[in-house]
Parts: structure tokens; C-alpha cells; sequence
């Protein structure tokens, strides 16, 4: 018994491989039965097959480009082949603004994070002053689980 077991290819080659096996026993196959097949139909089969070819040597020569999308030297464009040119520095502030809301949106969180810092400390300071404690109170650990509660 010949038993075959699938194992799906893991490389691109392997792939390419499995597919022309595949192409090949298919095309095997239909040279075979084409020999019963009466004349009209044969000549039919015969003049798609070539047409398939064709198509096929057509779609492997032609350059994948998606529609509506440009190659301008390692920068994706949604312009034209011309558009580029026309309007250059728009491109170009187009192209640092991102960078730049992301500075200051850095600069602002930073900012708004230190006033929120120095903010607490205040309230420490101001709650430690306005208070009368002694001296000892200051290293008591339970000192600042004290100055976390709220205050009544």
C-alpha cells in the first residue's frame, strides 16, 4: 500500500516544490484521459493550455505593485508620479509632524507629572508644619501611615 502523509511546507521553496509536484500529477493526469476525449474538446483543452500559459508567463513578469500606491525610493506615496514635486514641503511637514506631537505630548506628561510630585510634597510639608508634634514623632514608623490618612 502506498500511503502518503501530508506535512504542510514550512519554507517558501518547499512550497514552490509541493506545488509544481502537484502541477505535474495534475497535468499528467489530463494528457492521459485527453487521449479519449473526442477531437473538438481536445483541440479546446489544448488552446487553454496555452492561453493559461500565457497568462501564467504574463503574472510572473509583471511587477506587484498595489493600486494607488507609489515607490519613491524607499518612501510609500498615495500621490502620483508627479505630485511629489509640486508640493514638496508639505510632504516633508507631513512627514515630521507625528514626531513632533509626540515631543510635546512626551514634555506635557513629564510636566504634568513632576506638578503632581511637587504638589504632594506640599501638602506633606504644609500638613507637618501646620501640625504640633514632638520630635519622637518624626521617627515613629507609623509617622507616615499617619500622614497618608486623611485628615479630619
Amino acid at each position: 500500500m502506498n500511503q502518503h502523509r501530508f506535512s504542510p511546507p514550512s519554507l517558501p521553496f518547499e512550497l514552490d516544490a509541493t506545488e509544481v509536484r502537484f502541477a505535474r500529477r495534475v497535468a499528467s493526469a489530463l494528457t492521459e484521459r485527453s487521449a479519449d476525449l473526442p477531437t473538438d474538446i481536445g483541440e479546446r483543452l489544448r488552446v487553454a493550455r496555452e492561453r493559461a500559459v500565457q497568462h501564467a508567463r504574463a503574472a510572473r513578469t509583471a511587477p506587484v505593485t498595489a493600486p494607488g500606491l507609489m515607490n519613491l525610493g524607499g518612501v510609500l506615496s498615495l500621490f502620483g508620479p508627479n505630485d511629489h514635486r509640486q508640493g514638496g514641503w508639505w510632504i516633508k511637514f507631513a512627514s515630521v509632524l507625528p514626531l513632533v506631537a509626540l515631543v510635546c505630548g512626551l514634555i506635557a506628561i513629564q510636566d504634568w507629572h513632576a506638578s503632581n510630585e511637587i504638589s504632594a510634597a506640599a501638602e506633606v510639608d504644609a500638613s507637618l508644619l501646620a501640625d504640633d508634634l514632638p520630635p519622637a514623632a518624626y521617627s515613629d514608623p507609623g509617622f507616615v501611615e499617619f500622614l497618608k490618612s486623611p485628615a479630619d
